[in-house]
């Protein structure tokens, strides 16, 4: 019998715990999100509301494994120098009006089938060089790196955090998501493209002193083959759809076998924060469903009829962007599950959380990554952001819903 106590114990750390996924930081104390969510799981197992066997098995490790897998594999592209031989390419064959689609269209493909925020850790410096160079003013192509690495992430299952998560949950086959979504991901980048453009006219043109290209930024070209190739294999597993975990894992263990790299410098790279923020946000969701969580939250999904597309997508937007987007989806996955066709409900998950990370500065963690990132060569306003983000969140969730819609 589930005692009260425990009933109440379990909603006290969820609550405390999604308190500190939507503030960044527990008011007062030095917590972050992964600090919270390793916090919060201890709790449930240490009140007994979730015995340790219990725990994991709430724990979805084919996530896991499919996110390390992944984080291992770009990290060796970044360390054999692939992102900057796309720079490269960029600065020396372009002209400057090409840069806006080029960084939109690299961004948002490479985001589709590597996890954006790593995308958005290689590409960041890469524009900076390239706007140096071009001597343009940097603040349009680093909102085109946020925006359309969100936009062009949406299309795949490896495209993000949030849809790795679907992926695991749902059993959608690579292919038939990709099917799905990757058309809205085009779309959205074209949107991404013309609001961007009309913006930077606003905004005005150079703004930086002018810098040559350094040769001596060699790429490693021998040590670029091989994960190159390692990546073509993995993708091509995707496609086959061989299981996305196994696929990426097989990858990423053929690397390490390889020694292309010293291993610490690869795990280095790893985002070892994201990893436990998965492992506890499993277990404090988990903790909360076995206390009556799921049942609540059917209820109020019946209440408010949240199971039509439209306000179902509303919903999840405002959700991710007060408390981002993976825990809302660890929130509301039973809302999707519960749609008469789940896979309609799934598949309005994964577009809605991910396109509702270009609303706000708090979005999503690739927004975060990029303004951090640029903070000591551009910072960039919250309302800097909202002018773009605004109008493209807009349209792009429109064109989502529009064609899930018609597909359905």
């Amino acid at each position: 019998m589930f005692s009260p106590f425990k009933a109440a114990a379990a909603y006290a750390i969820f609550c405390a715990s999604y308190l500190v996924f939507a503030l960044g930081r527990f008011p007062g104390i030095k917590i972050d999100r992964p600090g919270a969510a390793i916090i919060g799981a201890t709790g449930m197992v240490a009140l007994g509301i979730l015995m340790p066997d219990e725990a994991l098995h709430y724990i979805d490790f084919p996530t896991l494994v499919l996110l390390f897998s992944m984080m291992l594999i770009v990290a060796s592209l970044h360390l054999a120098g692939f992102f900057d031989w796309i720079a490269h390419l960029v600065v020396t064959k372009l002209k400057p009006r090409h840069l806006l689609p080029t960084v939109i269209f690299t961004s948002g493909i490479l985001s589709a089938f590597l996890v954006n925020d790593i995308v958005c850790l290689a590409m960041v410096p890469l524009v900076l060089a390239a706007t140096r160079r071009m001597n343009l003013k940097p603040l349009p192509y680093l909102l085109a790196v946020a925006t359309a690495s969100n936009i062009g992430s949406v299309a795949t299952i490896t495209g993000n955090p949030q849809n790795i998560l679907i992926g695991s949950y749902s059993g959608i086959p690579y292919v038939k998501f990709m099917c799905a979504l990757g058309p809205v991901a085009i779309a959205g980048l074209f949107i991404d493209w013309a609001v961007l453009h009309y913006m930077r006219a606003k905004w005005g043109g150079a703004a930086v002193p002018a810098e040559t290209l350094d040769p001596a930024r060699a790429v490693k070209r021998k040590r670029l083959l091989k994960p190159a190739l390692i990546l073509a294999a993995v993708l091509a597993g995707f496609l086959l759809n061989v299981p996305p975990a196994l696929a990426a894992a097989t990858g990423a263990a053929v690397l390490l076998i390889s020694r292309t790299h010293d291993p610490r410098t690869v795990y280095e790279e790893i985002d070892w924060g994201l990893l436990l923020f998965f492992i506890g946000l499993f277990i404090i969701v988990g903790g909360a469903e076995k206390a009556g969580l799921d049942a609540y939250l059917l209820d109020i999904a019946r209440h408010w009829n949240l199971h039509r597309p439209e306000i179902f997508t509303v919903a999840v937007v405002l959700l991710s962007n007060l408390i981002s987007n993976v825990p809302a989806v660890m929130l509301v996955k039973s809302w999707a599950a519960g749609f008469a066709h789940p896979e309609t409900g799934w598949l309005f998950l994964a577009m809605a959380s991910t396109l509702a990370g270009n609303l706000t500065i708090t979005g999503s963690v690739a927004n975060i990554i990029v303004i951090e990132q640029a903070r000591k060569e551009e910072k960039i306003g919250f309302f800097d952001y909202l002018r773009v983000g605004l109008p493209v969140t807009l349209l792009t969730l429109l064109a989502g819903v529009i064609w899930l819609e018609c597909i359905g």
